[in-house]
């Protein structure tokens, strides 16, 4: 068992890191089914961008197919030509080879219009389809409810002659938009809504981003879809609990469809439902993403608050980090949500162990050191400090730090009149700089309004190492950069995009629970070694967190040398995750 999971990370799932869909996977495999085949598809319509929901079934799909020697593709489930565009082809499968997947093979539904065209006819010659002229309020209205009968459509019994000629037309442009759709033929009294005669095509007099103007009707997601497993050879179709009651229309298409003529033995794919992943304080509708980013409320779909992927990836989340969290949770058959905590224990936990350590400081202070010696001319002398990389890694080795008589430090560091409990710097108290010395404050300047302007110290030279040799002890360290050779830096801090676990509860609506101070920017300073932090790699701001470099998502280009650096908080140092668990044992113990 990994490291991490020894280190507070209960593995809710079941064990020996088995599930039942493994075991299904398994025990096909062993009976000989699908000729001992395991074939599984990521099938993602290409109108928005995959988020963190997406990365536990990109996981299961490639994951299970990979420990059974076999084969995953990508397929893209373009029928809708509205919303879809190469645009968000080329970000999923950029996004998808970042979390560490490349499909072996890229598919797109829209290549299977020709087939799926043919079967729609042959489905109307055996009386198994037929065009509706009623419009889509009608046809909701006659499909009734839970527990209420369906009406049978007025158009339902037209003979086969007619269908045809009206399908022929409709895909010859000859009907408007919204005049006529395909509807199955099965059972308006049936107790799963999904059966009582499903729409197959819809006109649709609009440009396909892959196919052209070559069509006016384009399939409906339920026809597309099974048809598009059973002509790929997909033996395995794992689909989201959403889809549990479309799984008897996805048979019934296979049923009447001569499959057999596909080759792969005849064998027609079985689908299979788990649990999404849904996280607290979290939104993954594309429909509210959509409104987020157009309505200004963040700032574009990598905007680090948001759980898309390129937002994640923007925000320093490692992809191992994720993969590690998919594979955590597990795989279930209830719905459940997760705490973000969870997620980002991971992805601290990872960078801990990867991350190289700065010193910078957000809210700069300065402190003077009165006792700093100084050259012939009076100027501060300059000292070089040797600081670990990372002490998780002794690999990464050291580094030189420039020390003076002038620092930066923050301002939470100082207090004019310290409360209970503080024990950083204060008047008359001793605090040590880390990979510094010990300093005593002995005096600090306000300004008008009383704000602390500068503080001033005194350091004792004999505490270069980090002990005083008469053996007396401070109970605090703090971090610092020297003023003469700071590097401007921005650092954008993030809270929780909503403040309630679950947007939209309330009023239906989920931006009215946005967090009102979910962004900040702070312009700060940092060592001279942030330089060498390259776009995109994580590092420890020493006492502050883990910041990503801003990776320029437009471009990748590199910063401007004169600009300051920009940083995106990723997650804190402290373990929230652990908090909770522990509040959640002392509920228990109380009850």
């Amino acid at each position: 068992m990994p490291d991490r999971f020894a280190a507070g990370h209960s593995n809710p799932g079941e064990a020996n890191g088995r599930d039942f869909i493994r075991d299904l996977v398994a025990a096909d495999t062993a009976s000989g089914r699908f000729g001992g085949r395991v074939q599984t598809r990521f099938p993602p319509e290409p109108n928005g961008y995959l988020h963190v929901g997406h990365a536990k079934a990109i996981c299961l799909d490639f994951t299970v197919a990979a420990e059974s020697g076999g084969r995953c593709f990508l397929r893209f489930d373009d029928t809708n030509p509205a919303t879809e565009s190469p645009e968000y082809v080329e970000a999923i499968i950029e996004d998808l080879r970042w979390l560490g997947f490349d499909p072996q093979e890229t598919r797109f539904a829209s290549d299977y219009f020709d087939q799926l065209y043919d079967w729609a006819e042959l489905l109307i010659s055996q009386g198994l389809a037929y065009v509706d002229d009623q419009d889509a309020e009608a046809i909701s209205a006659g499909r009734g409810g839970f527990g209420q009968p369906g009406t049978n459509s007025p158009f339902r019994d037209r003979p086969v002659p007619e269908n045809l000629r009206l399908f022929r037309e409709m895909a010859a442009g000859q009907h408007a938009e919204g005049s006529r759709v395909l509807r199955a033929r099965i059972d308006m009294q049936h107790e799963n809504m999904q059966m009582r005669d499903p729409v197959m095509y819809r006109i649709r007099h609009q440009h396909h981003y892959r196919q052209g103007d070559r069509w006016c009707i384009y399939p409906t997601y339920d026809w597309a879809h099974g048809q598009g497993d059973a002509i790929e050879g997909v033996t395995h179709s794992l689909c989201t609990l959403e889809f549990r009651d479309n799984r008897a229309l996805y048979d019934w298409y296979l049923e009447h469809l001569p499959t057999d003529d596909l080759g792969h033995a005849g064998d027609r794919p079985h689908q299979t439902e788990f649990a999404r992943l849904e996280l607290t304080h979290t939104i993954t509708s594309k429909r509210v993403l959509r409104r987020l980013v157009e309505d200004g409320h963040v700032d574009g779909w990598d905007d680090p608050r948001l759980p898309t992927l390129r937002a994640l990836r923007r925000r320093g989340y490692p992809p191992s980090a994720i993969r590690d969290f998919c594979g955590f949770i597990g795989v279930a058959r209830t719905n459940s949500r997760h705490a973000p905590e969870l997620l980002e224990s991971f992805v601290r936990t990872e960078l801990n162990a990867t991350a190289p350590r700065r010193m910078a400081v957000l809210r700069p202070l300065k402190l003077v050191i009165t006792n700093w010696p100084t050259d012939d001319d009076g100027n501060p002398l300059v000292e070089y400090r040797e600081a670990v990389n990372n002490p998780e890694d002794q690999s990464a080795g050291t580094r030189q730090v420039p020390f003076s008589g002038e620092l930066w430090i923050e301002q939470d560091d100082f207090r004019l009149e310290a409360p209970p409990k503080y024990f950083r710097l204060a008047p008359g108290r001793e605090v040590r700089l880390r990979a510094g010395y010990f300093v005593r404050c002995i005096d600090a300047v306000t300004d008008a309004g009383g704000e602390v302007t500068e503080v001033r110290c005194t350091y004792d030279p004999e505490t270069s190492g980090g002990q005083a040799p008469d053996g007396r002890k401070v109970k605090a360290t703090i971090h610092w950069v020297s003023a003469a050779h700071a590097v401007p830096i921005e650092a954008s801090l993030y809270e929780r995009l909503f403040d309630t676990e679950l947007p939209g509860e309330r009023t239906g609506d989920p931006l009215d629970d946005l967090h009102p101070n979910s962004h900040e920017i702070c312009t700060g300073v940092a060592e001279p070694a942030v330089t060498d932090i390259a776009p995109g790699q994580v590092v420890q701001f020493e006492r502050l967190g883990y910041f990503c470099a801003d990776n320029a998502a437009a471009g990748n280009a590199e910063p401007s040398s004169s600009a300051p650096r920009l940083f995106h908080r990723t997650v804190g140092l402290r373990d929230e995750w652990a908090n909770i668990q522990k509040r959640r044992q002392q509920q228990g113990a109380q009850r």
